[in-house]
């Protein structure tokens, strides 16, 4: 029997969760992406929302603990999506104390007949009593102290180990703990059209917890409900944005009338800012690799009401045969970057990538960062920044760029946070995900220094 997406249309949810997982294994989609178009298309009532995110996200998240919970039970090869029905079935089992046992082990084999047959169907009634009646091994049997760490958090070992490497045991264990919670939802306030003061009690009017942001003057952190569907937002007061990521733009010290370049824009949320700290006065010109991407920021700067935005796609490492050399005062280059960062976004992140992946980053990112030096002016800064923690995508390239132009400087970024972060040399910030429950995040700010004629 199929498994499509035409399953969702009975409207279970566990049901539609179990085609996002598959989704998620079978073509290495979003997870997040995934969860908005299935709500969207597929129109999930308002009162199933939530678990059909819990459900998703907290399967994904635990997936090697679960697996180590499912093992001791299974005997004989089963089909991918049956793995990921014991998965998700699991993780009700064991994390979610409001559903009952017994329901979770009924929607299963009842989920396990509409995609397969009777055999199935079983064989998931089976392991999942099994485990009901035995419960999951321990993993404090697990001798191995990484191995442990591993499953225990879900995150594989090469991971652990380069980051233990990078930031010791003690940061890495918090690191992997906060990267299998719930993200805070932040947004940044348009202070071109509002007050961060305004908002908070228009918001608060609407139901919504909320709270000043820890580190940004621009940001605002609520807690449940769904932004994106208030006046706030619908009237340019707000963008959705993690606070981390609004460092960036505070790094690059902007002036009204500047003629900014952001390399690498979609969607948008740093070049909007970019607009707004200069009150909309100068030009950001906004490039992105994919065309279809600056419908994006095009909407984003029409609904906060930004004219001084300008978008063009293509390759941002040939930018230098669109302008001439120092054209600009300041440049954003948000790089590509493996995302090691945002796990909570994307759980799926920590299981896709390879060791191999970070080397080949890079390698673009030192291209990136060239062409970017050559279009910056005397005295103008370049603000390099990723949403990642691992150090050869950060201190790595920052440091061999430095190393190639001597004529550069980093510039001391201490200002920035008022909390203990992870510094690097004193002038580069590094924002790891537990720090202020924010995304792991990167930030260096590089000035041209003025030449000697």
């Amino acid at each position: 029997m199929t498994t499509s997406k035409k399953k969702i249309w009975n409207g279970n949810v566990r049901d539609a969760a179990l085609s996002i997982l598959l989704e998620v294994a079978n073509n290495q989609a979003y997870s997040n992406l995934l969860l908005h178009k299935t709500m969207e298309t597929y129109s999930i009532a308002p009162k199933d929302r939530g678990l059909l995110t819990e459900l998703t996200y907290g399967t994904l998240q635990n997936k090697m603990t679960l697996d180590y919970y499912v093992k001791p039970f299974v005997r004989g090869k089963l089909d991918k999506w049956v793995k990921e029905l014991l998965r998700l079935s699991v993780y009700q089992l064991v994390y979610l104390s409001k559903i009952p046992p017994h329901a979770v082990v009924h929607e299963a084999v009842e989920i396990a007949k509409r995609r397969g047959h009777k055999g199935i169907s079983a064989t998931v009634n089976g392991i999942l009593r099994s485990i009901l009646r035995e419960g999951v091994p321990s993993v404090e049997e697990i001798e191995d102290d990484i191995t442990r760490l591993s499953i225990e958090t879900s995150h594989p070992e090469w991971l652990l180990r380069r980051w233990i490497d990078q930031y010791g045991e003690e940061s890495t264990i918090a690191m992997a703990s906060r990267n299998n919670m719930p993200p805070t939802m932040t947004a940044r306030v348009n202070t071109m059209k509002t007050t961060t003061e305004e908002v908070m009690k228009q918001l608060a009017s609407e139901g919504f917890q909320v709270m000043k942001g820890e580190v940004v003057p621009e940001c605002i952190r609520v807690a449940g409900g769904n932004l994106a569907k208030t006046e706030a937002f619908a009237n340019g007061l707000i963008t959705i944005q993690d606070e981390s990521s609004m460092l960036p733009v505070l790094a690059l010290d902007l002036e009204p009338g500047m003629s900014v370049l952001d390399m690498c824009a979609a969607p948008g949320g740093k070049t909007t800012f970019i607009a707004e700290k200069m009150k909309d006065e100068g030009k950001v010109f906004a490039h992105d690799l994919h065309d279809h991407k600056l419908s994006l920021i095009t909407s984003s700067a029409n609904r906060l009401g930004l004219g001084s935005i300008e978008t063009r796609s293509g390759d941002s490492r040939k930018l230098t045969e669109i302008y001439p050399a120092s054209s600009f005062d300041r440049i954003l280059l948000d790089a590509p970057c493996s995302g090691l960062g945002v796990i909570r976004r994307k759980p799926e992140i920590k299981y896709n990538k390879q060791e191999s992946d970070l080397h080949a980053l890079a390698g673009i990112q030192a291209e990136l960062l060239d062409t970017a030096y050559r279009l910056i002016k005397e005295e103008g800064i370049i603000v390099f920044s990723t949403c990642t923690v691992d150090q050869i995508e950060n201190i790595g390239s920052v440091s061999e760029f430095l190393q190639r132009h001597p004529d550069m400087e980093t510039i001391p970024l201490e200002h920035l946070v008022g909390h203990e972060t992870e510094t690097i040399k004193g002038d580069m910030l590094q924002v790891l995900p537990h720090h202020f429950d924010s995304d792991g995040f990167f930030v260096a700010a590089l000035r041209k220094k003025k030449s000697m004629r």
